[in-house]
């Protein structure tokens, strides 16, 4: 019986990962195209390498209308010197280049999110080759991955880093451990409401230690989301023995989010009218929304309650909602 042969990645680097000192390049993957017969998507890349140590893996832009983590990386990719570095740092600003230069939150290609595509495939989509040169050759260089995300075009949060609750304890204290250093004004023991295909899965299964954010959102950053972004980048890296310096010590609010009922979702067309802002405590069967109807005046509003009780931490953004979009997101508040 004959083996079947994995395809290699049609991505190719321009920049020698194991190469001591600073290299600024692309991941250049054919893409042949009406304007262009033999044409690339050109990813930019930074690798810094300073002898034998761990190595992080920094991401932004999975989805491409998230703006706090390229900010962070292109700021970090300009900055940072070898000599500050012990081990590796491989930083990708726009994981996704051609969602993030659309500024869109999927491809404008072939419309494929990232955060769903993992383990990818070699002679599939645009996005699926992508996908799968991270899990085939940038994954399993990685010991630390930091994959940041903000809430895009659709959706705002508290800001927040996070890592999930894991089979291994290890694997999730370290985790914990770095969001703890990361220094947001939150910090979140986060749920999945949807994890197939997720780069945090993809990481995660190899047995990394994976930090992820939500920083913001609205399609924009702020000058304050920025610089969580850039501080809690350079802290992070500081305290996983990769960058050289002292983090700086931030109080942050812990939260959890332990089960579904921490999500409301639409059932409804709509105009959505809420009645907390993103921080206020709200209480069970409180109501924290109202959906109206748009296609007629004098029609009553759809109420939408909480199903717990906790601090409101993620919106849904745009004025109108449609059945099954994510309406808002309570954590309950860890004390200590």
């Amino acid at each position: 019986m004959m083996e079947t042969q994995v395809r290699p990645s049609p991505v190719s680097a321009t920049v020698d990962f194991d190469s001591d000192g600073i290299q600024h390049g692309f991941l250049r993957l054919p893409y042949s195209r009406d304007d262009a017969a033999w044409g690339s998507v050109m990813i930019p890349v930074t690798v810094v390498k300073n002898g034998e140590g761990p190595t992080a893996l920094l991401t932004g832009a999975n989805h491409g209308d998230e703006y706090e983590g390229p900010i962070a990386l292109f700021e970090l990719a300009r900055s940072v010197r070898p000599e500050d570095v012990r081990g590796r740092v491989i930083i990708v600003p726009a994981m996704n280049q051609p969602a993030f230069a659309a500024g869109t939150r999927t491809s404008p290609i072939d419309k494929g999110n990232m955060n769903r595509a993992f383990p990818g495939r070699p002679d599939g989509t645009v996005t699926e080759k992508i996908a799968d040169y991270f899990q085939r050759v940038l994954l399993p260089m990685a010991d630390v991955v930091l994959d940041f995300h903000s809430g895009g075009k659709t959706l705002d949060f508290l800001p927040f880093c996070a890592a999930h609750i894991l089979p291994d304890k290890q694997q999730e204290a370290r985790a914990f451990e770095l969001v703890r250093a990361f220094g947001a004004p939150y910090s979140v023991k986060m749920l999945e409401i949807d994890a197939v295909g997720m780069y945090d899965t993809a990481a995660e299964e190899m047995g990394k230690v994976f930090v992820t954010t939500e920083l913001g959102g609205g399609g924009t950053a702020s000058a304050r989301t920025a610089q969580i972004a850039i501080d809690g980048c350079r802290n992070l890296l500081i305290a996983a023995g990769i960058l050289k310096g002292k983090p700086e010590v931030r109080s942050t609010q812990w939260l959890d989010m332990p089960d579904g009922d921490c999500f409301t979702f639409a059932e409804d067309h709509g105009l959505v009218r809420f009645c907390a802002d993103l921080g206020d405590k709200v209480q069970k069967e409180q109501i924290i929304a109202f959906i109206y109807p748009i296609g007629r005046t004098g029609l009553k509003p759809v109420e939408l309650r909480a199903r717990r009780s906790g601090l409101f931490t993620a919106r849904h953004f745009l004025g109108l909602v449609k059945p099954g979009d994510c309406v808002a997101v309570i954590a309950d508040e860890i004390i200590g």
